[in-house]
């Protein structure tokens, strides 16, 4: 009876001991924390020059068709700065990007404004956010060396793919899933 109630003794401040050390943990890595929910969605930023492109729309009608994935925009184009001064305008993509967990850069808005998106990819990077490529559209047009250089993941245009690169990238989730391929 002794040697259970020790052993009860022991089991109780080892459990104490992993509860003190997950409270200790950063937030970014309490497993609670990086589960995507509803109440939890992944905050993801696409790069944009204050317009929404086709391109810009296509990323969130996939990410949309995607079955329990949660995401939250914090790219904003419409916010255009009422100055309109370069440097209202970096404050305002800083502000964007700030808030974001991952930055998914457009090839195609890359190719046409790189100045733009390369700044927001500085901003990206200085603020430690995963950058995830995603070729033109139409599998057409290469997406820039310079590019691919820089980013975590260079994907196609693939709704699954997508979601998952975001889930891996932003909460560093385990995506692997297996396809079910019925034969008649």
């Amino acid at each position: 009876m002794a040697l259970v109630r020790e052993q009860r003794a022991v089991t109780h401040d080892l459990a104490g001991h992993l509860i003190n050390q997950f409270a200790t943990l950063p937030a970014c890595t309490r497993l609670a924390e990086l589960t995507v929910s509803e109440d939890n969605p992944i905050r993801v930023f696409v790069t944009h020059n204050f317009k929404e492109t086709v391109d810009y729309l296509r990323v969130f009608e996939f990410l949309e068709s995607v079955d329990r994935f949660f995401y939250l925009n914090t790219s904003k184009p419409e916010n255009v700065p009422e100055s309109g001064s370069l440097e209202a305008i970096k404050d305002e993509l800083i502000l964007q990007i700030k808030e974001c967990e991952a930055v998914i850069v457009l090839a195609s808005l890359y190719s046409d404004d790189p100045e733009l998106v390369s700044y927001q990819m500085d901003v990206a990077e200085a603020n430690e956010k995963p950058i995830i490529a995603i070729r033109p559209f139409g599998g057409i047009l290469e997406t820039p060396q310079d590019l691919v250089d820089r980013v975590k993941e260079h994907l196609d245009w693939n709704e699954r793919e997508i979601a998952d690169a975001i889930r891996r990238q932003a909460r560093l989730e385990d995506t692997a899933r297996w396809d079910v391929v019925d034969f008649p």
